[in-house]
C-alpha cells in the first residue's frame, strides 16, 4: 500500500548487528519483514548509515548506487549479494536544500551493509529508491561534533518524510565488538549490557531524549557506546520525531552478548 500523497512516513531505528543477519531467518529477520508488511510504501528510503563516516555530512546522490561490501572475515555467501535498488537523487536534492547546503551531494558512496542488509529482508525486491545519509563523526579530532549537533540536524531535515520518504537509522544501541561473543549469537547479555539497553528503553518511551543525547549520564555508558557511529543513527531518528507522534518497539533483544537489537518505529 503506497502512502497518500503529503502523508508524513513513520520514520524507524533498525538495530543491525552483524552482517549475517542478511542471510539469517531469526526473530530478528522476522520483525524487518513484518515492518516491509505494515510501513505504507514510501516513495524513498533514506538511510543514516553508521558505516559511512565522513568530514562534514554527505548525502548519497548516485541514481544507480553500488552494493558495498565494507566486512571481511565472513562466508562467500555475503560477498555476492547485490541489492541493485535506485538512488533518489531527487529527494538527496531535497535533504542538501533543507539543510541550507550543509549535507553535500556525494556521487561516490553507495549502499553499505547497514542499507542492503537490512533492506533486505524490509523490500527483498529492491523495488524502492534507497540514499543513504553519512555521518559527520571523526571521533578526537578539533571538530568533533557533540550529540547535540546531529538532533538538531535531523530536526532541520524532518520535513523530507513529508514528501514520502521513509527515514531509517541504521546502527546499535548498544554496540560493543571488543567483548562481543561471535561464538554464540544467542548468548546472555552481559549485565551492564542489559541494564543499559533497560534505561535507554525507559528514556525512548518517555520521551526523555536529553537523556539519550547526553547518554553518558546512563551507567555503563563507557562499555555501551564505546563509539557513536552506531549510537548516532538513533539520534537521526529521534531528532526526526513530531508532536502527538508515538514510538513502539519492532523487535528487543541481543545478539552476540554486547549487541542491542532494539528496533523502533515513530508514527
Amino acid at each position: 500500500m503506497k502512502a497518500p500523497k503529503g502523508q508524513r512516513m513513520p520514520t524507524v531505528f533498525i538495530g543491525h548487528g552483524s552482517p549475517m543477519n542478511a542471510i539469517e531467518e531469526n526473530s530478528y529477520t522476522w520483525s524487518l519483514n513484518k515492518l516491509g508488511r505494515e510501513i505504507p510504501r514510501p516513495e524513498a528510503v533514506l538511510v543514516v548509515s553508521a558505516h559511512w563516516l565522513t568530514k562534514g555530512t554527505c548525502v548519497g546522490c548516485a541514481k544507480r548506487p553500488e552494493t558495498i561490501h565494507d566486512f571481511y572475515g565472513f562466508p562467500n555467501e555475503l560477498y555476492v549479494i547485490e541489492y541493485p535498488a535506485p538512488g533518489a537523487p531527487k529527494y538527496a536534492k531535497s535533504i542538501s536544500e533543507l539543510s541550507q547546503g550543509e549535507v553535500r551531494c556525494d556521487l561516490d558512496w553507495g549502499l553499505d551493509h547497514a542499507s542492503w542488509a537490512v533492506l533486505k529482508h524490509i523490500y527483498p525486491k529492491a523495488d524502492v529508491p534507497v540514499f543513504e545519509l553519512s555521518l559527520d563523526y571523526f571521533p578526537g579530532t578539533f571538530d568533533e561534533k557533540p550529540v547535540r549537533y546531529h538532533y538538531e540536524l535531523a530536526q532541520r531535515l524532518a520535513k523530507i518524510r513529508e514528501e514520502g520518504v521513509l527515514v531509517l537509522g541504521s546502527g546499535n544501541a548498544v554496540h560493543n565488538l571488543r567483548v562481543a561473543d561471535f561464538r554464540n549469537v544467542d548468548a546472555m547479555p552481559y549485565d551492564w549490557a542489559k541494564s543499559f539497553d533497560e534505561r535507554l528503553r525507559n528514556a525512548l518511551l518517555s520521551g526523555d531524549d536529553d537523556t539519550l543525547i547526553d547518554y553518558r549520564t546512563i551507567p555503563g555508558a563507557d562499555l555501551a557506546v564505546p563509539t557513536l557511529d552506531h549510537y548516532l543513527p538513533m539520534i537521526y531518528v529521534l531528532g526526526m520525531k513530531q508532536k502527538g507522534e508515538s514510538l513502539e518497539f519492532a523487535h528487543e533483544g541481543f545478539q552476540n552478548k554486547s549487541i542491542s537489537m532494539r528496533s523502533f518505529i515513530i508514527r
